[in-house]
């Protein structure tokens, strides 16, 4: 049998602590002593191996999907999202569940979303008061979570559209520091022990948003003319080989998963956006430049092209990846990776944010550089903040273009700053990474263009 990898030696319990408080902390000790591929092991988990060479991610990527399960190892999400999520299905189910949910997060149907996006935006902007301290994550939480519910699943303004966002907004809070977080990681804590029990209290919340989405569900067949493009209509109406429509179920925790991951990671990247752009007063500049140059009222689409805006995106995702590692994949039958033999029932695990810290293809890794995006192109091996393969993420174009719509708007209309010159740090949030704090700041007021704007000037702010 061939040995894995070398890696810690302490306790499974400590590492399992040490994984949840902080995970980058963990990461970056254990890449400095065992080399790109290493090995971990967490209490009530079998042993993971971590891989960050992009060859290595490669070989596990590109192998047949036949290879790897991966539904498996992501049990740990199914409070959050349902047993019969797309995160938690292997082989054919979740080939089917896939093929079914990728289309309306590409193509023109992303595209139809720009419009919406920029005025969710300016809505949510607008009640920004000048000289009053915000927080730039739960800002960006409340523009991701409409875009979700509006634009992708067609929910109309109304009773039950507040209701559903403030319940989702509410239980993701749950899990929205590493002692919090734990709950995911030790069953003994998942005890329903009344309302005001922190599980408790996620698992009636979690009822509450699942009877919403049902009485949705509900209305949509009773009154056909209800039924659009949207992701939900869409869902409704598709049969399986057998000819069977999805349960109540299946629809209840794919539109969970898609609401879940399609906001949270969004919103926590755009934070981090801000913290870079406003710390570093260069990079706000040529942005600011960049964006100027459209003119007032620009096309959204041409803000989408934009090579220093997108390149600053890039850098986001690649400083701070929220997804650190990749779902794991857990062999199937023995596979080499880098020479390394690894039997069946090997627990694979892609590590992003070790990957985009090497030195060899990210110079000064730890800093901030747009510009590296704009001088040298990355494989999808090299720069893995969507993950890859047959699980990569489903709305990573939708995710890109709000971005850069988000940040395209807000800082072409508002003169935002820091409310604290600090260095902010990573902190877990769920199975994902955000800023600490949120990155608390202030409205300093708005930019008013006097005049038309011409090609490469900043406004006076």
């Amino acid at each position: 049998m061939s040995k894995l990898p070398d890696g810690p030696q302490i306790p499974d319990w400590l590492q399992l602590i040490y994984w949840i408080a902080n995970p980058l902390k963990y990461l970056d000790q254990c890449v400095e002593r065992y080399g790109d591929t290493f090995t971990i092991r967490l209490t009530g988990s079998r042993t993971l191996v971590i891989l960050s060479h992009p060859q290595a991610i490669q070989e596990v990527l590109t192998a047949p999907p036949s290879q790897f399960k991966s539904g498996e190892r992501n049990k740990l999400l199914q409070p959050l999202v349902g047993e019969t999520s797309m995160t938690l299905l292997d082989g054919k189910p979740h080939q089917r569940q896939r093929k079914l949910l990728i289309p309306p997060f590409h193509g023109q149907r992303i595209n139809s979303y720009s419009q919406l996006i920029c005025d969710i935006t300016q809505q949510v902007a607008s009640q920004w008061v000048i000289g009053q301290a915000f927080t730039a994550r739960t800002a960006m939480q409340d523009i991701t979570i409409q875009v979700i519910m509006q634009g992708v699943f067609g929910l109309g303004e109304g009773t039950r559209y507040q209701k559903l966002k403030l319940l989702l907004a509410a239980m993701l809070e749950v899990t929205a520091s590493p002692l919090r977080s734990s709950m995911l990681f030790f069953k003994f804590l998942q005890r329903d022990l009344g309302a005001w029990s922190p599980w408790g209290k996620m698992v009636r919340r979690r009822q509450e948003i699942y009877n919403l989405l049902q009485e949705e569900i509900n209305q949509r067949r009773e009154q056909p003319e209800l039924m659009g493009n949207d992701i939900l209509s869409l869902i409704m109406s598709t049969r399986d080989e057998n000819g069977e429509l999805m349960s109540d179920q299946e629809l209840q925790d794919q539109l969970m998963t898609l609401l879940f991951a399609g906001h949270e990671t969004t919103a926590s990247a755009l934070a981090w956006a801000f913290y870079w752009i406003h710390r570093l007063p260069t990079v706000r500049q040529k942005l600011l430049e960049e964006i100027d140059s459209l003119g007032d009222h620009p096309d959204p689409m041409a803000i989408a092209q934009l090579p220093y805006l997108t390149a600053v995106c890039q850098e986001t995702l690649r400083i701070y990846p929220v997804a650190f590692v990749i779902f794991a994949r857990i062999t199937t039958s023995p596979i080499t990776i880098m020479g390394h033999h690894y039997q069946a029932n090997t627990a694979l695990f892609a590590c992003p944010y070790l990957t985009h810290r090497r030195e060899d293809l990210y110079p000064d890794s730890d800093q901030f550089k747009p510009e590296r995006f704009l001088e040298r192109q990355y494989s999808a091996y090299e720069y893995v903040p969507f993950g890859g393969g047959n699980r990569r993420c489903i709305g990573a174009a939708l995710a890109m273009l709000e971005m850069k719509l988000v940040l395209a708007k807000v800082l072409s209309d508002y003169h935002l700053a820091l409310a604290q010159n600090t260095i902010i740090k990573p902190t877990r949030r769920g199975v994902g990474i955000t800023p600490e704090n949120g990155v608390p700041m202030v409205m300093r007021g708005q930019r008013v263009a006097k005049e038309p704007k011409k090609p490469a000037t900043v406004n006076s702010l």
